[in-house]
């Protein structure tokens, strides 16, 4: 399903179950060796995800570990990003050649819990998930927020290396399958220029919610492209980032 989110540009796997076998690296038995089975199923599971996308891109299997406040460490001249949540598990990637940054989410198809949405939300947030939420009911609005949330992190903590709270970006959503988000913090930098916004999208099927931005290069500094076919303010974001 995320492919359908991505531009082409972008290698992606995802798996709906797991597989008890899976090799992984030292280092990255290390990061899990404590960690409760499920944990280390996901873990597992995504990272096979991972490296079967970057087989499309002629990468061969390399370690995974995740690095600084748990996000995965790619190989040199690699971007991408790992998603995870009951029942689904999925990984992009793509040369950085082509893409300044990947953010994937994925997320269960249901309401947020609680008054999470208060936690998370802006007013102005809170105010469009009623707006949606009145117009239609089919999808929930506010968990979608919330994986929009974590796909913008996901390409913000690559080019900042800094957390990002639930308030330094205000998410605008279309019920037709797209977002955007405009910072309310000091904007990321790709190649040295500024990044006030960015756009994605998303879809809610099958009981789950996916969200997808990819950041591109100006088209200045792009290469010609082979074609190809292929079938509250200190809350913060990035708690699948891993």
């Amino acid at each position: 399903m995320i492919e359908e989110l991505l531009p082409v540009d972008v290698m992606s796997a995802e798996a709906f179950d797991d597989d008890g076998d899976i090799h992984l690296f030292a280092e990255e038995r290390a990061a899990v060796a404590d960690a409760v089975p499920r944990r280390r199923r996901e873990f597992s599971t995504v990272r096979r995800c991972a490296r079967t996308a970057l087989g499309e891109l002629g990468i061969p299997p390399v370690p995974l570990p995740p690095g600084r406040h748990r996000a995965p460490q790619w190989p040199a001249g690699v971007v991408g990003s790992m998603t995870h949540c009951s029942g689904y598990r999925a990984a992009a990637v793509a040369r950085a050649s082509r893409l300044h940054a990947v953010g994937i989410d994925a997320e269960e198809g249901a309401p947020l819990p609680g008054t999470l949405l208060d936690l998370v939300a802006l007013p102005a947030e809170r105010d469009l998930v009623e707006r949606l939420g009145a117009q239609s009911d089919a999808v929930p609005w506010d968990r979608l927020l919330f994986s929009c949330k974590e796909a913008v992190y996901k390409v913000w903590f690559p080019l900042t290396q800094r957390m990002l709270g639930f308030d330094g970006a205000q998410i605008e959503i279309d019920s037709g399958g797209s977002f955007s988000a405009r910072f309310l913090v000091p904007p990321p930098q790709a190649a040295g220029n500024p990044v006030p916004r960015l756009t994605g999208r998303w879809m809610h099927r099958d009981g789950f919610i996916l969200t997808a931005i990819a950041l591109p290069l100006p088209v200045n500094e792009s290469p010609v492209r082979a074609t190809h076919t292929r079938a509250p303010s200190r809350t913060f974001l990035g708690t699948e980032n891993r």
